[in-house]
């Protein structure tokens, strides 16, 4: 059986369940290869301080069947910039089956071009973000376009990861993927979206993340100007 090569681009910064989800799931299957993807293979932290170390440098990477491109805090916007990433990930767009994203990591997808006449999900706090791009964003957990598939927030990578592999290695993978992990959620409140939170959640959570908003606005208004889109909110 070929081996699948599958490709988790990471970066300073990184949100690591955005990567760990999916991961799990993705590499389930013993016929995939799965890549931690960065500029080099130096050991990196997370935005959470988790340590992860790549496992090739953007450099080194084959072509990959998959590449999946992770959201992140402050050092997302540092890769929305960067010429070299934007570049890697458009030049592996042009062979690979598919081209994915979890949480805001479709803002880095937006922000290389590789979205533009797509539908694409991205965390709820930054649809209006990736609107910017040019980029139909829908408030879906899991957006499957032709050969985008995008996940929105955080934990929606587990569902992404599983519509994948669905993809990929057909249901009956994926199902046995979804037991072995035990992945039947049962959450304790009713807060994983804005309007059940209620704005006595969502409200303070703004405010914390209002620093990160505003620098991807600033990141997506100059992203959509290079890519000669226009500002929309």
């Amino acid at each position: 059986m070929t081996q699948l090569q599958v490709g988790f681009l990471i970066f300073p910064g990184v949100v690591q369940l955005d990567v760990t989800g999916a991961y799990q799931v993705l590499s389930f299957p013993q016929n995939t290869d799965v890549h931690l993807v960065a500029k080099t293979k130096a050991p990196l932290a997370s935005n959470e301080g988790l340590i992860l170390t790549p496992t090739v440098a953007i450099a080194d990477c084959p072509q990959l069947d998959v590449i999946c491109v992770p959201g992140g805090g402050m050092g997302q916007v540092e890769a929305m910039r960067d010429t070299e990433t934007l570049e890697f990930l458009q030049q592996q767009s042009v062979k690979a089956q598919y081209v994915t994203s979890v949480c805001t990591g479709s803002l880095i997808l937006a922000a290389a071009g590789l979205l533009q006449g797509y539908k694409a999900a991205c965390h709820w706090a930054f649809l209006e973000q990736l609107k910017v791009l040019g980029v139909e964003a829908v408030n879906e957990r899991v957006v499957v376009d032709r050969d985008r598939i995008t996940g929105a927030g955080v934990t929606s990578g587990i569902d992404f990861g599983l519509t994948l592999l669905a993809l990929l290695c057909g249901e009956p993978v994926a199902k046995m993927a979804q037991l072995m992990m035990q992945y039947e959620p049962e959450p304790p409140f009713r807060a994983g979206n804005p309007q059940d939170a209620g704005e006595d959640v969502v409200q303070p959570l703004m405010q914390l993340g209002q620093p990160l908003v505003e620098a991807f606005g600033v990141q997506t208004r100059a992203s959509a100007e290079r890519l000669g889109g226009q500002a929309e909110i």
